[in-house]
This record gives C-alpha cells, structure tokens and sequence, in this order.
C-alpha cells in the first residue's frame, strides 16, 4: 500500500509539471502535510499561506535573505511628519497580466487589506489614512506616531485593483464563511513567480516569471508543491527522489534522513510561540460541563491549567529536542524580549488541583479542546499529551483535532467558536508590539486590535501600554513597557505560552536553500545542481 501511495504521487507530481518548458529547466518538486488554503494574500494570516503566496504578491519592503528590511515595491520612504510615512514606489513594475503596478494599486489594496473578508487588516492597524500623492508616491498616516511602521509593512502585500474589480475580487475572500472567489484560486502579483495552477488539497504550481522587475539569485523554473499528509508517504517520497525538499520534517524521521546519504536536514528557530488560549469573554462556555458561568474568567483556573502542563516532557518526548520552553508570548529572537522575565509557574499537579478546588471546581470540569492536525509542529500529539496531562488535575478535556482550513475558520475571527485551544504566531513585524496588538490587546475591529485574541483576553493597562509602546521611541523606556504589559498578562495567566518550536526542512544535497525564521520560502534564493 506504501508503495502504490508514492507511485501515485510519482504521477501527480509528472503530471504537474509544465508542458512546453525546456529540457535544461529546473524544477523544484516540494511537500508539506498542510495545503495552501487559498491564493487571496488578504484573506488568512497564516504563515504557510504566506510561505508560498509571497513568492507571488510583493509588499513595499521585505526581507532579504539576510532576513534585513530591503526596499521591493517601494524604493524609499521617510517620515515626513511624526504621524506620517512617505513611500516612493518602484517605476516601471508590471503584474503578471502584463498591467502596470502604482499608487492606485497601493491605496485598493489598503482599502481591501482594512475591509471585511480580509485577515491580515492588524498590520494596518494603526493606520487611520492612505493619500495618492502622485502616481507614484503615496503616505500612510497614523493614528499616532509609529515608528516601526515599515517593518510592520513587511506582509502587507499588493494586488491589482484591475484584476481583481474586473474578476470580482475587490473585496477580500471571506474564508470564515467558506467563501469561494476568483482571487482564491487565481492571482495575479509583481513576484518573481506566478500561480499557475492550483487544485485545492492536492498541488499549486508556481512558475517563473520571465519579466520579473528585480533579480532572481537561485535558479528554480517551477515549483510544483504537493499536499502529502501522510508522514511515512511523503518521507519515502523524498527519500526515493520523487520530492526535492518537503516543508516540516516529522520529527521521528530527523535522524534517518541526516544519516541517508544524499540528504541533509535543516534547521532554524522559529520565531513562532505555541500557546493554549481560553474563552474568557462568553458568560458561559459553548464546549463544557460548567453552566451558567465561565470558569476561565477566573485566573485561579487559568493558572491552574498552566501548572498541570508539563513542558519538559512535551519537549524531551513529542517535541525530541526541538522546541525551547517559554513563559512569554514572544520568542528570544523578537525585537523586545527580556529574558528576566521569561519565567512559568512550576509543573505542579497538586498545585492545580489546589486552585482548582479554590475556584469552586474540587472535582474539576469537562471543556471542549480544539487543535490543529496540520499546522504545527507535532501540533496533535502535542494536544494529546496535555489532554493526559490536565486529566490528571481533574479536567476532561474532549480533545477536536481538524484539519487547518476548519480549524481556523472555527476558532479566528469573527466566529470565535472555541473554549480552550491552541494555536501557533509569529510577529510579522519581529517585534513585541505586533504579538500585544493581534494576540493580548483587547478586541476593537475598529482599531484592527486583537483580530486573533480568540480567546477574548483583555485588560485595561495592557491596552494602554500596547498604545505607548507604538509611539515610544527611547529604547529602554520603550522595554520597560514592554515587560511591564507581558508581565500583567503572564501573572494573570492570559494565554498558556508553550514553547518556540525549530523549523525543520529537508532536501536532497546540493540544493542551496534559505531558511527564514519567519517560516517564509523565498524560492527565488533556491539553487538546484
């Protein structure tokens, strides 16, 4: 049966690749357990999605291989006011329809990131006005000073608002709704790579593009990615030299594929945290056996789930090493981490089942448990070692592991349909400020704050310290913000941080491949032998 599943895959992956290219073309053939759910750069804030839809759209500034702040659809900017960021944008940049990009595609775009459907509307969140100087000038005025604006710009990318009013695709793709539009499966980007097909759950085949504005260091003609969720299948797939690379490596196999000759495996930290949230915003909880109250509005009962983890075993045998612990919602490698106050309460069952019985539940409680299956590292064994782990404290935790698509279109906005979850984030930006304005700011779709607090955390001087650490710009009044407004929502227990996981790849030897810690996959840095 093993051996049909990867000679089918031998064909799909035949089958995918393009008609008509030349001999001498290089082909990357790649895998991943998880799809890219859509091809809407507005529509999910989701790194994967991002991973290969980046290769597709552009933003203003991105980062190069040396993960630095480089100038892409923009050539300079400045502040020309405390409030008020100006852009020059690159002349001469066609999309891949062959339609020129300028200040008009820059403002639909705004307009289109800030309006319904769109997730990605946070990292525009503190911009209150976009004006079209000229065809190529724009400014982005703020609802007070920012800045770090331009690193905040780094995923927001732009679209054509030709194509997309003329493919009626002006306003984002509205995946909480499982909306289908024409941008889902269709785009059109500046990028060094265009979409040329993609079939949901099975391939999405990138393609070179020939009048790509800027250079391409590597030397990939096409990249065909395909969905293998089976482990132990898309291994062998790479093993037997079907694949050339495959995005997350089961950690089981690590060790077989670095000692096999002709591979390698490669490995960075993340600047991804893993946490558990809990509904703290529901009168009672949609998934649990507490009526007529919410036992998560209690901090005694978030703590107490904080102690019944224990994140040494997670690590040592689901993670095997790859992960680091964390008491904060920001890794070491974010723009604001201070380790003194990196600290979690101790593993400690007896400790819970203590606060437990304090907060009026001596026999603990039943809730609902939603998890991802394909998202994350390990992310279902994750789930279910700590469903053992709090049942040993008397909580029931009815463990819904689904598949990414569902998952997020559950627990994210503006369903918010979950009691207690987990889930994975990187701050776009690197920055602190980004996890406290998505992840721990209080709710406010007006401010574009707290999109992703599924949870529905909130504290008044937490939103306030988010407030003045966007306009701070003396470096160590700014930490001490910073650590005042994680160390509020450690000790109140706001989210359970986890731990920072490692991204691991692997490819056949010889590829040259740059691996970001934000999880993206610039192709246009890949060099095949």
């Amino acid at each position: 049966m093993e051996h049909r599943k990867i000679s089918l895959l031998a064909l799909v992956v035949a089958a995918s690749l393009g008609a008509g290219m030349p001999a001498e073309a290089k082909t990357l053939k790649w895998a991943n357990d998880g799809d890219v759910i859509t091809a809407d750069i507005h529509s999910r804030n989701e790194a994967f999605v991002f991973a290969v839809m980046s290769n597709v759209y552009e933003p203003l500034v991105q980062r190069n291989d040396k993960f630095e702040l480089v100038p892409t659809l923009a050539t300079e900017w400045k502040l020309v006011q405390p409030d008020t960021w100006r852009f020059i944008l690159r002349q001469g940049v066609k999309f891949h329809d062959g339609s020129g990009f300028d200040a008009d595609d820059v403002v639909f775009s705004y307009n289109r990131a800030k309006g319904p459907g769109s997730d990605v509307g946070g990292y525009l969140g503190t911009v209150k006005e976009i004006r079209k100087l000229d065809q190529y000038t724009v400014e982005l005025v703020t609802t007070a000073p920012n800045p770090i604006l331009p690193l905040e710009l780094a995923t927001w990318y732009m679209m054509d608002k030709e194509w997309c009013e003329k493919n009626n695709s002006a306003r984002a793709t509205d995946l909480s709704k499982a909306e289908e539009t024409f941008a889902n499966r269709n785009a059109n980007g500046t990028g060094p790579y265009k979409l040329v097909e993609k079939v949901p759950d099975i391939k999405t085949v990138l393609r070179k593009n020939e009048n790509y504005w800027g250079k391409v260091e590597g030397n990939v003609d096409e990249a065909v990615f395909q969905r293998v969720v089976n482990h132990p299948t898309r291994v062998a797939a790479l093993l037997s030299g079907e694949l050339d690379m495959i995005y997350n490596v089961p950690l089981q196999d690590i060790e077989r594929i670095s000692k096999t000759q002709g591979f390698e495996v490669l490995k960075t930290p993340e600047m991804r945290i893993i946490y558990f949230g809990f509904d703290q915003a529901r009168d009672e909880l949609l998934e649990s056996s507490v009526k007529g109250k919410n036992p998560f509005k209690d901090a005694r009962v978030r703590k107490a789930f904080w102690h019944a983890i224990d994140t040494d075993v997670i690590g040592s045998r689901v993670m095997r090493g790859l992960s680091a612990p964390t008491g904060m919602m920001i890794a070491k490698e974010v723009n604001g981490y201070d380790k003194s106050i990196d600290q979690r309460p101790k593993f400690d069952v007896e400790a819970a089942k203590k606060l437990l019985a304090e907060a009026g539940y001596p026999n603990g409680f039943e809730v609902g448990m939603d998890c991802p299956n394909d998202r994350y590292i390990n992310d279902e064994p994750i789930c279910q070692a700590v469903v053992s782990m709090l049942a040993r404290a008397g909580i029931k935790a009815n463990l819904f592991a689904q598949t990414r698509g569902k998952f997020f279109q559950k627990i994210l906005a503006p369903n918010y349909q979950t009691s207690f979850f987990m889930l994975g984030w990187t701050p776009g930006s690197g920055d602190a400020h980004n996890t406290l304005q998505n992840l721990i700011a209080s709710r406010d779709p007006e401010k574009k704050q707290g999109i992703f607090n599924s949870g529905g955390y909130s504290n008044k001087r937490v939103d306030e310290l988010t407030d003045l650490i966007l306009t701070e710009t003396d470096k160590e009044k700014r930490q001490k913000l910073i650590n005042e407004a994680l160390t509020i929502h450690r000790d109140e227990a706001g989210h359970i941080p986890l731990h920072q996981q490692v991204l691991v790849w692997a490819s056949k030897a010889g590829i040259k491949i740059v691996q970001q810690p934000n999880a993206l996959f610039p192709i246009r840095y890949v060099t095949m032998p």
